[in-house]
């Protein structure tokens, strides 16, 4: 599989990966404080055009909201990767350390059968190993081979407990975050579904007059191309994007039976053997920025200014997308709402 993901630029034991962590966990904090501001719900008492604002604002919310615990998700699950990497590392040296005293023992029981036991070897073959491999200045005595092979050994072991402690620090972080994120989740949803009893209650014009306005595209955007997909992969990732039309949005989802916006445009390109990004924010920055006028079939469309939506552009000045909770999977006009970038994978 393709993958367009940028390389990570630090490693295991890297100080600012803590320091991310606890960006992320204030950011998601911060975040969630303000969403949960948002209005519970919109007054019976207010008009039509009240209640779709209303709507529209909590729809956004979610959105955002959605897209920070996919953030979160996604980082608690490469620092479970990195944790069992370094438990496995921590293991093997483990072994190391056995095989070593093994020998070392094999060494003591020739010193014992001819007269004695070096009390340097008897310290190291105690049974506590942080004990002789702390008492370094005795290793001397055993030979300069052992020595160095055990002084090494203690600074693997040494490496391997600082990882296994930022890892299981980082892993705390973002699962704090995540946390955080999970419980506003929950409140959003409750808010969507109170705003939806809200507009089911409208009588069926005005729902309908809703629809209509939530799909509708903006005046003065540029003519846009009526060419095909730019690539074959682009080419493959908008037929599967094309299969998923009817399915249903689902919070955090990315397919096959469901999906949220950043989960469809991932999937899609999956299908076509490329590696996207979770997040919104992150693809938009997955590839070549174009022009909106430029748009071809498969690239992805990013909406508002912190690209907290994202679609597929399909052709005619139209995206597939994942709209919000209680919509399925659809056609939309390219201009149903402001456009931050287009990007060509």
């Amino acid at each position: 599989m393709v993958s367009h993901r940028r390389p990570s630029q630090s490693g295991p034991g890297s100080a600012s990966r803590g320091g991310a962590a606890v960006a992320l966990t204030a950011a998601v904090a911060t975040a969630a404080v303000a969403l949960g501001a948002a209005p519970v719900g919109a007054d019976p008492g207010q008009t039509p055009e009240e209640v779709r604002a209303t709507v529209d604002r909590l729809y956004e919310q979610a959105e955002k909201a959605t897209e920070l615990y996919n953030r979160a998700t996604e980082r608690v699950d490469r620092l479970r990767a990195l944790v069992d990497r370094a438990r496995d590392s921590a293991a093997r040296g483990q072994e190391q350390v056995n095989r070593m005293r093994g020998a070392l023992g094999s060494v003591a029981g020739a010193q014992y059968r001819s007269g004695g036991l070096d009390p340097a070897l008897a310290l190291l073959l105690s049974s506590d190993p942080d004990s002789y491999l702390d008492k370094a200045s005795l290793l001397e005595r055993v030979g300069a081979r052992q020595s160095g092979a055990l002084t090494e050994l203690k600074r693997a072991q040494r490496r391997l407990g600082q990882v296994r402690t930022e890892a299981a620090h980082d892993l705390v972080e973002l699962e704090r975050s995540r946390a955080v994120v999970a419980r506003h989740k929950h409140t959003v949803e409750g808010k969507l579904a109170q705003a939806r009893r809200l507009l089911n209650s409208l009588p069926a014009a005005d729902r309908e007059s809703y629809a209509r306005a939530s799909r509708s595209g903006r005046d003065g955007l540029p003519v846009l191309s009526g060419a095909g997909a730019a690539s074959g992969r682009a080419s493959a990732a908008f037929l599967a994007a094309q299969r998923a039309v009817g399915r249903p949005y689902v919070w955090g989802a990315n397919g096959p039976s469901g999906f949220d916006c950043s989960g469809l445009t991932q999937w899609s390109y999956a299908q076509a053997g490329v590696g996207l990004p979770r997040t919104s924010q992150a693809q938009r920055y997955a590839g070549r920025q174009v022009s909106l006028s430029e748009a071809r079939p498969g690239d992805l469309v990013a909406y508002r200014d912190d690209a907290s939506h994202i679609a597929m552009y399909a052709g005619n000045g139209q995206v597939i997308h994942a709209p919000y909770p209680g919509a399925a999977v659809r056609y939309d006009p390219v201009g149903m709402m402001p456009v931050s970038s287009v990007t060509r994978v």
